[in-house]
């Protein structure tokens, strides 16, 4: 079982590294394979469980999508057959058709996901998140400059704060066959232990049991209840 970790040496804001870290705790056969900006991807050519892309600079969300765009329409085909594939934070806007900003040239995403980002530099918008995947309760944060504006299959609904799109209510992420992708930081997979047992057992993980289980879901469901309080807002 191996998880291919894509372009470390950029995609690591806020520490999104530590989801895959966190899993390898919790799945001690797991082999971490990274893949650095002159490489090809791994997944492409041989067997990996599950593709992980973190947040990143600008300059870096540039370097990413250069890197990536030549095998576009071979990971297309990857995650349309199933291929696990976790984007974080702003590593979704790579996956789009392209990102517009205000301040830096227009970058040309791959076009795996029907959406297109729109920057605002001056304006970096910081909330707290709560939403559903399934009957599971998903929480997280979100810091970047824009969102996306697009159509297709959200990741998670939004139950508290903002979707994918800026407004609240509306769906957050989007996924597309093993393709999963959202703006939510925190890690993801640490703040939320019941995706990770999920993302475990779709991985065929000998054991969804988790490295500090007990502790690890006493403050997930503390977090839950304390930004679903009545009156607090998803502004910080």
């Amino acid at each position: 079982m191996r998880a291919e970790i894509l372009f470390p040496e950029v995609c690591n804001l806020y520490g999104d590294l530590q989801n895959i870290y966190y899993l390898k705790r919790c799945c001690p056969e797991l082999e971490i394979v990274e893949t650095d900006l002159k490489s090809k991807p791994a997944f492409l050519d041989g067997d990996v469980t599950l593709v992980f892309m973190g947040s990143t600079t600008e300059q870096g969300l540039q370097l990413a999508a250069d890197a990536l765009r030549p095998y576009r329409e071979a990971i297309a085909e990857k995650v349309d057959a199933g291929q696990l594939f976790l984007a974080t934070g702003n590593a979704l806007d790579i996956l789009g058709d392209a990102i517009d900003s205000d301040m830096v040239p227009r970058i040309e995403g791959l076009g795996l996901l029907p959406t297109q980002a729109e920057y605002h530099m001056m304006r970096r918008h910081n909330s707290y998140y709560v939403g559903k995947f399934g009957d599971m309760d998903i929480v997280g944060f979100k810091s970047l400059f824009g969102h996306s504006h697009g159509v297709g299959e959200a990741l998670f609904d939004t139950v508290k704060g903002v979707g994918r799109d800026g407004q609240e209510g509306s769906g957050e992420g989007f996924r597309r066959g093993g393709l999963m992708a959202t703006y939510l930081i925190g890690p993801l997979l640490i703040l939320n232990p019941p995706l990770c047992k999920w993302l475990l057992r779709e991985m065929g993980a000998a054991s969804d049991a988790l490295a500090f289980e007990e502790a690890a879901m006493d403050s997930y469901q503390k977090r839950v209840a304390e930004f679903l309080e009545p009156g607090r807002s998803w502004k910080y």
